[in-house]
């Protein structure tokens, strides 16, 4: 009953707050995404100069369980991408992130499960939202 007064009295104030708050979200969720990928890309690109020092004779056994551990990341990955090319992906792959937590598997790679703070993404979208005015 209260929320029907709040929209009947203000309904654009409302839809502009509700309109606001859902493009900071989506935001903010593009901001972790980008985070994520580019950990991720920066940890392939270490796991492929162990593998070139370990070929050479170089590497360490830490560094090689590391490269291990990544190389088991990308293959992660490469199993939820199978999922994003059937019908239905935006419910079958949370589904199997849901099941495989439940079974006590991590299907995610490494990087997707580390959560940023609400602060640092802010930080981040308002630089990039000023980088975007500079560049206009």
């Amino acid at each position: 009953m209260r929320l029907y007064k709040v929209i009947h009295r203000a309904p654009f104030r409302v839809a502009k707050i509700t309109k606001k708050r859902q493009q900071l979200r989506f935001k903010r969720a593009m901001v972790a995404l980008k985070f994520a990928l580019a950990q991720e890309k920066q940890e392939t690109k270490e796991m492929l100069q162990i593998y070139r020092r370990y070929t050479q004779g170089h590497a360490t056994k830490e560094e090689l369980h590391t490269a291990n551990e990544q190389f088991l990341d990308i293959l992660k990955g490469i199993g939820l991408g199978v999922f994003a090319v059937l019908p239905f992906a935006p419910i079958t792959i949370p589904l199997v992130v849901k099941l495989g937590q439940w079974v006590g598997v991590d299907v995610l790679p490494s990087s997707f499960n580390i959560n940023k703070s609400l602060k640092e993404i802010d930080q981040q979208v308002a630089k990039e939202e000023a980088e975007e005015k500079d560049h206009k």
